[in-house]
């Protein structure tokens, strides 16, 4: 749902205020609504939205807002149902202590 949701918001905001760094920030949104490259497509929103934020006069809470979920998405990663899992597996991460068995 965050994906979904952040996806959408992203490309709401490349439509509504249409500029080089928004719509680039669109594209992630859209690559992030398909789960495709999410880490890397979250990070790359998550620079765009912050250099938005501080480049910008008016109001940076949108901006801030979009590079926090961007951020979320890139350590969260795509989930289960996503274009990643597809091609490249899902991948479960554990604490290195736990998972050896002795």
């Amino acid at each position: 749902m965050l994906r979904l949701a952040a996806g959408i918001r992203l490309m709401h905001h490349a439509i509504a205020s249409p500029s080089a760094g928004s719509l680039a920030a669109g594209v992630g949104g859209s690559l992030m609504f398909a789960g495709l490259w999410t880490p890397v497509a979250g990070t790359v929103v998550a620079i765009i939205e912050l250099w938005g934020a501080f480049s910008h006069s008016g109001d940076p809470w949108t901006f801030i807002q979009l590079a926090v979920l961007g951020a979320c998405l890139a350590m969260l990663g795509p989930g289960a149902w996503s274009v990643d899992a597809r091609l490249f597996g899902r991948k479960l991460f554990v604490n290195g202590n736990r998972a050896r068995r002795r």
